[in-house]
């Protein structure tokens, strides 16, 4: 139980047929490498394809959300039949786990799930994580399974996240692999394609926002191809596809789940000096405050952003937007203590 934590996100198209449907070849290769990792890592597998795995047995299939549901349903079990049967020639015993959006905003819950995970790893089981599709609703959805391997990942406190696609990393603008980025900016977003493959919900935009996240409290993120030749195990070598440099990161736990894991219900736009008190972690009071754009409750979580409209951070409030409204006149009003205020 000493070993860091390592969590392998696999994306759809880099684990399926043309057709959509799951490449065996391909799966019996990622057992292969990952009976390898598991060696030296306490391991999560966030795997997609569910879907893809099940819509040929809707008739019709348009990806209606009821559709996408019922294909979820039909695609569980095979999927995780096919890692079970590919992972059994190496003595690795996996186990499903179904997450939605609620266990991990409600930290009682994202507990209950870390001590489940735990009671795997001692028992050398690999979870293999995807998100519940069958039951969760629309507001309450991953917007993909790159968010679901972050949150586990910031929550379990990781070393390493690699996010598996069907492109060998990022691309430059002459189509060449970035070995390596210091920091996930502007110019790094618009290399991105903006499109999607007709399999997956995500693309490289939304890898690199996570891997923004991620590295932003200090986890490594590897964006490569599963494709590639031996490339599980060659990322986590730095071997192949683009490494995210993390930064230095002395956040407790919990402050990791309040900027990672929990819900944002509420926005708050704040001026330059309300931004410079948060960096200086001092407390959020009203006399700082410029507008109230999302409305929240006592005790909900939301976003801070400076007069650019930019995330500064986000916060629990010890006040409801409401009273900031109606109490505007009290300078002193305290919105959010610092230590409940999580710099992004």
């Amino acid at each position: 139980m000493n070993k860091p934590i390592l969590v392998l996100k696999l994306g759809t198209a880099s684990i399926t047929t043309e057709k959509g449907e799951l490449d065996e070849l391909v799966i019996a290769d990622v057992a292969r490498q990952v009976a390898e990792v598991a060696k030296d890592y306490r391991l999560i597998l966030v795997s997609s394809g569910a879907v893809g795995a099940g819509k040929k047995y809707i008739k019709n299939y348009k990806g209606k959300i009821s559709e996408r549901k019922a294909a979820a349903s039909i695609g569980n079990p095979l999927l995780l039949n096919t890692y079970s049967k590919h992972f059994l020639p190496y003595g690795i015993c996996i186990a499903q786990s179904l997450c939605e959006r609620q266990h991990f905003s409600n930290r009682k819950q994202f507990l209950q799930l870390k001590e489940t995970y735990e009671e795997l790893w001692k028992n050398d089981v690999i979870p293999i994580a995807n998100e519940n599709d069958v039951v969760s609703s629309l507001e309450l959805k991953f917007s993909d399974n790159d968010e679901l391997a972050t949150l586990l990942g910031v929550g379990f406190g990781a070393s390493v996240i690699l996010l598996g696609t069907s492109v060998p990393g990022v691309l430059d603008r002459e189509g060449k692999v970035i070995d390596r980025i210091e920091s996930i900016n502007d110019d790094i977003f618009s290399l991105a394609d903006k499109g999607k493959s007709d399999l997956g919900l995500g693309g490289m935009i939304s890898k690199l926002t996570f891997a923004h996240l991620a590295s932003t409290m200090g986890i490594k993120v590897v964006i490569f191809g599963v494709r590639t030749p031996d490339g599980i195990s060659k990322a986590v070598q730095e071997k192949t596809g683009t490494v995210c440099i993390p930064k230095d990161c002395s956040i407790s736990a919990r402050n990791k789940w309040l900027a990672s894991g929990s819900l944002v219900t509420g926005r708050i736009m704040v001026d330059d000096g309300a931004c410079e008190a948060i960096r200086n972690r001092k407390s959020l009071l009203a006399v700082g405050v410029l507008s109230v754009i999302e409305k929240f409750s006592d005790g909900e979580i939301f976003e801070i952003t400076d007069a650019q409209d930019n995330i500064v951070a986000v916060a629990r409030a010890k006040t409801s937007s409401e009273a900031i409204i109606k109490d505007s006149k009290q300078r002193n009003l305290e919105i959010a203590n610092a230590s409940d205020i999580v710099i992004l």
